[in-house]
């Protein structure tokens, strides 16, 4: 079949009110569910899967995916409104959303996060559509030492989100790493840092942990100074952000839609990874770069961009190889088999019409997307309105129900109080809690490719250097502590 017979095909399968309505509902739940601190987009897919099971195939695939995107967005709003990330990859967000809103500028922040989530949504898409192919045969060459030098690389953008002082973010991101090592040693089965407690064998829950680093402090910070906040204007002031606010963020959005892309057709990377990485470039390049962290519009929008262009991406190698590209995608795989549908090149081939009907559907998901992010924006907005002394408690409820909820264990909510005071004494003392973030999030990938690299290998480090990709991550690395290490030097001659 022609590729104009294909797209035909997949039209007639998606033109109707069901597929229309399972995309529309999936993308409102996931909505709803990334805005809840703790209800990640993971946990709101695996909650509908079931639902799927008696749907036609491409009605319950479209219905998760639409979950999976909406999820994603929603994520930014908590993250911008009360410094709660709703889900993982809207850490970055948390960055320059939530000084805009403490500035009162809560909606024009909301407002650059849709856009800049549907931009990069729509490219993800497109080069879904475009690229599986070439970009799911270009994963298929990296192993171990390549995703060591790729994860080696994201670690350098450390230095991108470390504030004023760089020691103050290498001390953040050795703790980070410190921590990430805890449970089970992967390769040999040992325990580490254990200290013989059997909730500790699978290392410290990634939800509790964020939750913790970044929600209950700012509860804390209240109860220990009630009126540190008095007089704070928490108003939304503009309600929308204008289109030369967007025109100039533009070019981030773009480059970190790539970023996505990229990070998202190599499987295992996530959109937690991708949005710092977004994040980083954006501020290495911006003029503004001195107002990041402090209220900028851009630095939303490429943390927006970062984690929204994974989405689409992350579809690249399960449809072309049949491999998941992230956890997400994992149970979307199991929707796949459910209905006797096997991803992978022969799926090209003999399920043509189901493959491109998701292509429509995914760009019929970016337009949704916009229409819904906007009804839910206008609707939870007004939580930047609340006083806190109702908030935060109400904030509270759900931070404990949300960390709980995903192993149903209360050892992990123990860990999120402990890291609630440990990220207080953080911003006590100034310490940033991103590079901390970061670490954790890439220390277990970092060791575990690391590890197998030296297993490969018989220990001989030179297969870290074997072929174009891993010299091609080598030498980003070495410009970017370039890089940074002449920054340093400039700023300490400045300031004598």
């Amino acid at each position: 079949m022609s590729f104009i017979d294909n797209i035909m095909a997949g039209f007639s399968l998606v033109a109707n009110l069901e597929s229309f309505l399972a995309l529309f509902v999936g993308i409102t739940i996931g909505t709803v569910a990334g805005a809840i601190p703790g209800l990640s987009a993971t946990m709101a897919v695996a909650l509908t899967l079931p639902f799927t099971f008696s749907m036609t195939p491409i009605t319950g695939i479209l219905l998760l995916l639409g979950v999976y995107k909406g999820g994603i967005f929603g994520g930014s709003i908590p993250a911008i409104l009360i410094k709660t990330p709703g889900t993982p990859a809207s850490s970055a967000t948390i960055l320059d959303g939530y000084p805009l809103a403490e500035k009162g500028q809560a909606g024009k922040a909301l407002g650059m996060a849709l856009w800049a989530s549907c931009t990069a949504d729509l490219i993800s898409n497109l080069a879904l559509i475009l690229f599986a192919g070439w970009l799911a045969s270009f994963a298929l060459n990296f192993g171990p030492p390549e995703f060591f030098t790729l994860i080696l690389f994201s670690l350098t953008i450390i230095a991108g989100v470390s504030g004023e002082s760089l020691l103050r973010g290498a001390l953040s991101a050795m703790f980070g790493l410190l921590l990430a090592t805890v449970g089970l040693d992967l390769i040999y089965g040992t325990q580490r840092f254990t200290f013989e407690n059997p909730n500790m064998m699978g290392g410290l829950n990634f939800i509790a942990v964020l939750i913790g680093l970044f929600a209950i402090p700012e509860i804390i910070g209240m109860v220990w100074n009630p009126k540190a906040d008095e007089g704070k204007s928490r108003a939304l002031g503009n309600n929308w952000v204008t289109f030369q606010e967007y025109r100039n963020s533009f070019r981030s959005i773009v480059r970190g839609s790539f970023i996505g892309v990229f990070l998202g057709s190599i499987p295992g990377i996530g959109a937690a990874p991708s949005a710092f990485l977004s994040y980083s470039e954006a501020r290495r390049k911006s003029k503004n770069k001195e107002n990041f962290g402090k209220g900028e519009l851009e630095g939303v929008a490429a943390a927006e961009a970062g984690n929204n262009g994974v989405a689409g991406a992350t579809l690249i190698p399960l449809l072309a190889l049949g491999v998941p590209g992230d956890v997400i995608t994992a149970i979307i795989l199991g929707a796949f088999m459910v209905h006797g549908l096997q991803p992978g090149p022969m799926m090209f081939l003999i399920n043509a019409d189901i493959i491109y009907g998701l292509f429509i559907g995914l760009i019929v998901s970016s337009v949704f997307l916009f229409f819904i992010g906007s009804i839910a924006i206008r609707g939870f907005k007004y939580v930047a309105d609340i006083p806190r002394s109702i908030l935060f408690p109400s904030v509270m409820v759900l931070c404990v129900y949300g960390v709980f909820a995903v192993n149903n264990n209360l050892f992990d909510v123990g860990v999120m109080f402990v890291m609630g005071w440990i990220g207080f004494f953080m911003i006590q003392y100034k310490i940033p809690a991103a590079p901390f973030l970061i670490a954790f999030i890439l220390g277990p990938l970092l060791e575990d490719n690391f590890r197998q690299s030296m297993l490969m290998s018989g220990s001989s480090a030179s297969i870290l250097f074997r072929g174009p990709i891993t010299w091609f991550f080598w030498l980003l690395t070495s410009i970017t502590v370039f890089t940074i290490a002449r920054a340093g030097i400039k700023t300490r001659q400045n300031d004598s």
